[in-house]
């Protein structure tokens, strides 16, 4: 037997009403100065614009790595804390969960004394290599990661606790090997979750301003990203901060656009 409907049955009182509309307005209000304010006329001049370009390529390749060196190592993480047991597995989810709720510039910093030439792995990674990573490209996929990162871990995680883990088990007594299991069986059933977590983790890491700056600096071609580009053109050049607003703010609604039916859907 189905469960009962969840369609609105109802007036929505005035009580509630009143606020709701009063909410939605302080969040669309922004969004339409935005608009109003966009330079229409010469929007095509200024998208081809060699800064916004570099910005925009930037951005593009740097969230594109920070989400799959988020894959690689958040996958397995969500795993461990969804199907393991073990002695601070609370500590632990509250540590990955953590760079949700930590100031940007926080993290940043954080990562400077770990990879600076002072830091727990720079020195090291300096004297034994040659590499330095701060204020380098490299320096925004690893700020990027750090921040963007517990939202894939979140996503996979629930949905691997959503999963029935009959199936798994099932392999396992057939003689599937845990990897197999993992890759035959778990995989194809948490895709979904995996595929929404990825885009999140994507769209937050092309959004990250407080960690990249912090830890990578705003040099344009290397780590200037599209809101560090945002944040430099406001002060001498509104308009182009208004067009590459404006060319986050498509990407955002597409990507909300294209994750409407994961996040509205009712079982």
């Amino acid at each position: 037997m189905r469960g009962a409907s969840s369609a609105p049955t109802g007036r929505i009182p005035v009580a509630l009403a009143l606020p709701a509309a009063a909410g939605l307005t302080f969040l669309v209000l922004p969004l339409v100065g935005l608009l109003t304010r966009t330079p229409w006329s010469d929007l095509p001049a200024r998208l081809a614009a060699p800064g916004v370009l570099d910005a925009l390529r930037l951005s593009l390749g740097t969230a594109t790595a920070a989400t799959v060196v988020s894959v690689i190592l958040g996958v397995p993480l969500a795993w461990l804390l969804a199907r393991s047991s073990f002695p601070g597995r609370r500590v632990v989810r509250a540590l990955v969960t953590l760079p949700l709720v930590l100031p940007p510039v926080v993290g940043g910093v954080a990562l400077l004394l770990v990879f600076g030439r002072r830091g727990l792995l720079g020195g090291w990674l300096e004297n034994a290599f040659g590499v330095t990573v701060p204020f380098s490209t490299t320096a925004v996929v690893l700020a990027e990661a750090f921040v963007a990162m517990p939202f894939l871990v979140i996503s996979v995680e629930g949905a691997l606790r959503a999963a029935d883990a009959r199936y798994e088990e099932a392999a396992a007594t057939l003689g599937a090997t845990p990897w197999t299991a993992f890759r035959r069986i778990t995989l194809p059933l948490v895709l979904p979750g995996l595929a929404a977590g990825t885009v999140l983790c994507w769209a937050r890491a092309l959004g990250e301003f407080g960690a990249t700056i912090t830890f990578a600096g705003n040099f344009p071609g290397r780590t200037q990203t599209m809101p560090l580009a945002v944040y430099l053109a406001l002060e001498s050049d509104p308009a182009a901060a208004i067009v590459l607003s404006l060319l986050l703010l498509v990407v955002s609604v597409a990507i909300l656009a294209g994750l409407r039916e994961r996040w509205m859907s009712v079982p």
